[in-house]
């Protein structure tokens, strides 16, 4: 395809964070009846304890925040391509309600993916480990250091603040559509580039990942529509293995202006989650990151977000094969695959952080 095929892109998903700075509709705050709703609700999934695998969204009805969360699943798949949502008294709950309210309103949205070599539905971002992002042993969700923007390996992917860092630990998102849009206007003949297939590593990010690399495009355009898997980490330790296609000078300098791109002044947007706070986001629409934090001594009062990834039955257009392959609950038996039984599927065992 070429530059003179391709148009920047228009509409809600193409933003840029100085704007959205200043404009909070992007927060939903929620009502003291959609909050004693998700309390109420959240306690009898505790109080059930259902296993993870199996309970669906239909067991658990919220009829209080069904427009809500319709709107929050539009502003995901067609608006902006995330939302914040705000309100909930964790300082009340107990982490396994914390965790249900999360757990269930991820039902109403989507389908919850494993996470993991080992399976958890319900994953964690804390730090366990003293090692930097250079370490090739280090996990980016259990370390303190800054994270370049990526997409996460889900349709989307939510945060649930237990508890803030003691200083930093800001989560950022930027629009994919807006970086494609800076691209295609100050160089139109790397543009291009960006809707070819490159190989990003698997065997790093899955130790059972059943090949050493996948094959993406970086942007998918169909009817209009800008998606973007990017994460130039795994794109460029891909090429340690000898069977990968070597990328073209062309395709590392538009790769690395993708990166330099994202930290330009104004393009993210930063945001300081609060106890309680929900953060749902597309992955085909915003990339996501961190600033690097500082912890509480205490273990118990460090920087601690849950994390769901969910697979979401939309109608985004894609070109085939587009992001990761990723399996939803349920999936890997369909698929011949058993789920090892080394995952936490109850919730009150879920929202327990293993120290690996």
């Amino acid at each position: 395809m070429t530059s003179t095929m391709l148009s920047p892109v228009t509409g809600p998903s193409a933003w840029r964070g100085d704007e959205l700075a200043t404009n909070r509709t992007w927060i939903y705050h929620l009502s003291d009846a959609e909050i004693a709703e998700l309390e109420a609700v959240g306690r009898k999934f505790v109080s059930d304890d259902p296993d993870l695998r199996t309970v669906t969204a239909e067991d658990y009805p919220l009829p209080v925040c069904a427009q809500a969360i319709e709107q929050w699943a539009y502003d995901m798949s067609r608006g902006r391509g995330f939302v914040l949502i705000r309100g909930l008294h964790t300082e009340m709950y107990s982490d396994a309600l914390s965790g249900a309210i999360f757990y269930l309103t991820g039902l109403h949205l989507g389908a919850p993916m494993y996470q993991g070599s080992m399976s958890d539905l319900i994953d964690h971002v804390v730090a366990t480990s003293d090692k930097s992002i250079d370490d090739p042993t280090a996990k980016s969700a259990r370390i303190r250091d800054k994270l370049v923007f990526h997409s996460d390996s889900s349709d989307a992917v939510a945060l649930f603040c237990l508890r803030p860092a003691k200083e930093g630990g800001a989560s950022s998102l930027v629009s994919g559509a807006q970086i494609f849009n800076e691209i295609l206007a100050r160089r139109p003949d790397l543009a291009p580039l960006l809707l070819e297939p490159v190989h990003y590593d698997w065997k790093r990010q899955d130790d059972g990942a059943p090949a050493n690399t996948y094959a993406t495009p970086i942007v998918s355009i169909v009817d209009g529509v800008c998606s973007i898997y990017a994460g130039s980490t795994y794109i460029f330790t891909g090429q340690n293995y000898p069977e990968v296609p070597r990328l073209t000078d062309a395709q590392v300098e538009v790769i690395k202006l993708f990166d330099e791109i994202t930290y330009e002044p104004g393009m993210a947007l930063d945001m300081d989650f609060q106890p309680g706070d929900i953060q749902w986001v597309s992955n085909y629409a915003a990339l996501h990151s961190r600033t690097e934090f500082t912890d509480y001594p205490e273990w118990q009062r460090r920087r601690h977000l849950l994390r769901l990834w969910l697979k979401r039955d939309t109608d985004r257009p894609l070109v085939p094969n587009f992001g990761k392959p990723v399996l939803a609950r349920g999936e890997l038996r369909d698929a011949g695959r058993e789920v090892p039984d080394l995952g936490q599927f109850s919730v009150k065992t879920a929202v327990i952080p293993r120290l690996i």
